[in-house]
């Protein structure tokens, strides 16, 4: 048992860090590229199925409520080694104290998975296919972001969703797991991570570790460009 929980853990550290060491940059671009769209104005719309919509409100909660920057994260060399990066606590908060630097800046953020009528009513009335795209059409403007997570990259809802995003002049960043299915054949996706592997457990795993990096690096990317964060709390 022993043995087989190790190798387990070694298996998602080396997942983890096969990712980023080789998406390194692009996850560093899409963070720019999300921090320059926040800074004009922009909303965040995260989606998904099944355990990916947890995510995509885990996503949605990191963002609307985030916890406090590391100040060394954007070291020489510490991309690589960031498969820790997030580490909040259940009751969202970040665990880390206030001696990691300032609070972060709170951002608009929103799960489309979070409404439960508006879900199944657009199910029922129209059709799953559409549940995220129809959310998009009726909120989402130019300049916003569409964030969706996937472990096959077939979903036809997140496609859908894409495309609509696509249409109206939103940046767009999806996760997959596998060989990134469909969503790797998509054009209308800016940014794509693709985690490399058939289980779902480790997929899920490595892509909690891309989008808290995804969060850091794009707060960084705003203090950078003069946007505010928001004040530690006086220590007691």
């Amino acid at each position: 048992m022993r043995r087989s929980t190790e190798e387990k853990a070694e298996e998602i550290v080396a997942l983890r860090r096969t990712v980023l060491e080789r998406d390194g940059d692009r996850i560093v671009a899409c963070a720019e590229a999300m921090a320059e769209a926040f800074a004009g104005g922009a909303r965040l719309f995260a989606f998904g199925n099944g355990g990916s919509a947890t995510d995509a409100q885990d996503v949605a909660t990191l963002f609307l409520n985030p916890g406090f920057l590391d100040p060394g994260l954007l070291a020489p060399g510490r991309l690589g080694e960031a498969e820790g990066a997030g580490g909040r606590e259940d009751g969202g908060g970040d665990g880390r104290g206030d001696s990691r630097g300032d609070r972060a800046r709170a951002l608009p953020a929103f799960a489309l998975t979070a409404d439960v009528a508006v879900v199944t009513a657009l199910s029922n009335d129209i059709g799953f296919e559409v549940v995220f795209a129809r959310q998009l059409a009726a909120s989402g403007r130019a300049g916003d972001i569409a964030f969706g997570l996937s472990t096959s990259g077939n979903s036809r809802n997140l496609i859908a969703a894409f495309e609509e995003a696509d249409r109206r002049g939103m940046t767009t960043v999806g996760l997959a797991g596998y060989d990134g299915g469909q969503m790797a054949e998509l054009d209308a996706i800016d940014h794509l991570f693709v985690v490399p592997s058939t289980s779902v457990h480790r997929i899920q795993e490595a892509q909690t570790t891309v989008y808290n990096v995804l969060w850091e690096l794009t707060q960084h990317a705003l203090v950078r460009h003069g946007a505010r964060r928001e004040p530690a709390p006086p220590s007691n």
